[in-house]
């Protein structure tokens, strides 16, 4: 059984590399992107390739904090798909830190008020997905203090797809390894610790590629085509069906990555 965890919003202050995150952040925001209705709006493939200085400017910040020995912040990319009448594909990017603290008190989530925020939904499927893959993984939450924020001013992060996604890049800091920031999953974890399915595996797929994101886990069984279109050879696209395996693929060298690849042309 797993000790009762404490989930709490807060006005935590934030640390010179995440203060710099979010302001870059937001900058990039107001120029590339409109916020839609439900908070993460939709890019243009020409407006992609405009927003990548931006977000390679952060990945060197937290690259370099890890240089210095800082490894308790990391951005992580999380797919997501609009929910207008004509839905497209979104890559996000929210701010993860991580601490294990020396009691036993079980885990604690903080969300930060603020510049953006997660829905209810998604702040219980990643609480979930969190005790789940530790468990899969044979590890123990109860010395975890995980601390989540949405750099964006006034998007709102919806859904539970973000979950297995956020959940294996907590474990990771937990091991003391790191995900690639060009490696992402989409789904849920299950309680036997399967990666189970969600929807609009398609566009965010096609979200990824414009985000020049080079690996995407999707679940197991799941549909990964874009009709005729393909999969472009720059970028993989594995089905994974259990957390073991999407957590050995998404911190493995690039060298020694195997599974089921669906490869294609980028036209039209």
């Amino acid at each position: 059984m797993h000790r009762e965890s404490a989930v709490q919003h807060c006005d935590v202050r934030n640390s010179p590399i995440e203060e710099e995150v979010i302001s870059r952040a937001r900058t990039g925001w107001k120029q590339r992107k409109k916020v839609s209705r439900f908070g993460t709006g939709t890019l243009s493939v020409a407006g992609w390739i405009a927003l990548l200085p931006m977000l390679l400017s952060l990945t060197i910040l937290v690259d370099a904090a890890r240089a210095q020995g800082d490894f308790s912040s990391q951005l992580v990319p999380i797919l997501g798909v609009t929910r207008e009448v004509n839905p497209t594909g979104t890559v996000a990017y929210i701010i993860l830190s991580f601490e294990k603290r020396a009691d036993q008190r079980g885990l604690t989530v903080h969300y930060k008020n603020g510049p953006g925020r997660f829905s209810q939904m998604a702040q219980t499927a990643t609480e979930q997905a969190i005790y789940r893959t530790a468990y899969a993984l044979g590890l123990s939450t109860d010395s975890w203090t995980v601390l989540l924020s949405v750099p964006y001013q006034g998007a709102t992060i919806y859904g539970n797809s973000l979950s297995a996604m956020v959940a294996l890049s907590v474990v990771a800091l937990a091991k003391g390894e790191v995900i690639p920031p060009d490696r992402v999953i989409t789904g849920t974890v299950t309680p036997d610790g399967r990666i189970g399915p969600v929807s609009g595996i398609q566009l965010k797929v096609t979200a990824a590629n414009q985000a020049r994101l080079r690996m995407v886990l999707v679940p197991d069984k799941q549909e990964t085509t874009q009709g005729n279109r393909e999969i472009p050879s720059s970028m993989q696209v594995s089905q994974v069906d259990s957390v073991s395996q999407a957590y050995q693929a998404l911190t493995a060298p690039q060298s020694s990555i195997a599974g089921s690849f669906f490869l294609v042309s980028d036209e039209h």
